[in-house]
């Protein structure tokens, strides 16, 4: 058995996930040897690793235990087919695929292959968050009755703000659902213990024509003096959908990229019958514990007063914040845990490519019910 540090890893795509992947890996210890990106010298103009000629190359490289796939979504089904065919364990970004057939294919290819898979919510990975989940189970809000919250953020609010995940052919049919509603039903999911079974969802397009530029644009820079032209939008700005889960509680969620002000805002508010759990990603450092009969409390991040599960999650002094990019090496450490093991635990205490596939099928009965305006059980795909 080889420890973590002992492991190698690849990335594709060096944009800003890639390098988030890369920094993640470098701080548990883990060597990157390269990354690969659309061209070479885009890949070496980075500067985040070196870089790899093609992705071909990456995968003849047999010093590489892992394959981090950090590149836009229609690239994850063929990159991750053929790291599995190459014999390489894999991290996928989300979605796991722009189809659910797809992702299905995925998921019977990882499993069949031995090989360890990650479908990258890292999210789940807040220390605070691994604490809600370790509170509902251990019975703190009783059952379950709501779940409600959203994802808000502003980042694509204005007709000029342009990113590929405007664009249908890479991305997919579904933006604001399968980017960021993705993250906010997995991890509900995964705090709560519960399953969505059934939607009713309502989507809209804010900006339905923006100013594309005509050169290409990073995620989140500005380009601000770039010849542009108009592009019809058919993905969604703003989503509301109401959610019901596989014990019967009721669940509603507003997701929105065109919440100004809103940066990066991912609430959750889960009642039951002896309490209530909230958390919100812009003030992760804080868990709000709801009571009916003494006053509420606020936990701050604090190992000391924290399940010994999500203590281990967290690694800073109570008041020195962790953050975003400290989910990113919590998730790798679980998962490379078990590729210094060989291969997937049985229960991986990470999410799969089969915890990709679900939110895959989720996406796809919100487009439904979205087209269709009605209810959609989960089963009917």
């Amino acid at each position: 058995m080889k420890g973590i540090d002992q492991l190698r890893a690849g990335v594709a795509g060096a944009g800003f996930i890639g390098a988030v992947h890369v920094d993640a890996l470098r701080r548990l210890g883990v060597e990157v040897l390269g990354v690969v990106d659309s061209t070479p010298e885009r890949a070496r103009a980075k500067g985040i690793a070196p870089a790899y000629e093609s992705f071909e190359a990456l995968l003849d490289d047999d010093r590489v235990d892992v394959l981090h796939l950090a590149t836009p979504n229609h690239l994850h089904y063929p990159l991750a087919k053929q790291a599995l065919e190459a014999g390489k364990h894999v991290v996928c970004e989300k979605p796991l695929a722009v189809t659910s057939e797809q992702s299905a294919e995925l998921v019977e290819l990882a499993e069949r292959s031995g090989l360890v898979h990650c479908t990258n919510f890292n999210l789940r990975f807040y220390p605070l968050v691994q604490e809600a989940h370790e509170r509902v189970r251990a019975g703190a809000v009783g059952q379950v009755w709501n779940v409600h919250g959203g994802y808000l953020q502003d980042w694509l609010a204005l007709p000029t703000d342009w990113n590929w995940r405007l664009e249908p052919e890479k991305a997919g049919e579904l933006r604001a659902v399968g980017d960021i509603g993705s993250h906010w039903m997995d991890m509900t999911q995964f705090v709560t213990g519960l399953r969505i079974v059934e939607v009713l969802a309502d989507l809209s397009t804010a900006i339905p024509v923006r100013r594309r530029p005509k050169g290409e644009v990073e995620t989140f820079a500005s380009a601000d003096d770039v010849e542009r032209e108009d592009a019809a939008m058919s993905t969604e700005d703003i989503a509301h959908i109401l959610l019901r889960y596989d014990n019967g509680a009721r669940g509603s969620l507003v997701l929105s990229q065109v919440s100004m002000g809103r940066k990066n805002s991912l609430r959750f508010e889960i009642d039951g019958s002896a309490g209530a759990i909230a958390w919100d990603a812009e003030r992760n450092e804080e868990l709000w514990l709801g009571h009916r009969d003494r006053p509420s409390e606020t936990l701050l991040r604090n190992a000391a007063l924290m399940h010994p599960t999500a203590a281990a999650r967290t690694h800073l002094p109570a008041a020195h914040a962790e953050g975003y990019a400290d989910t990113f090496r919590e998730l790798y450490r679980a998962v490379y845990a078990d590729v210094a093991r060989g291969g997937p635990s049985d229960e991986p205490d990470y999410p799969t490519f089969r915890d990709g596939h679900v939110e895959n099928v989720l996406c796809d009965a919100v487009a439904l019910s979205n087209r269709e305006r009605r209810w959609v059980e989960v089963t009917e795909l």
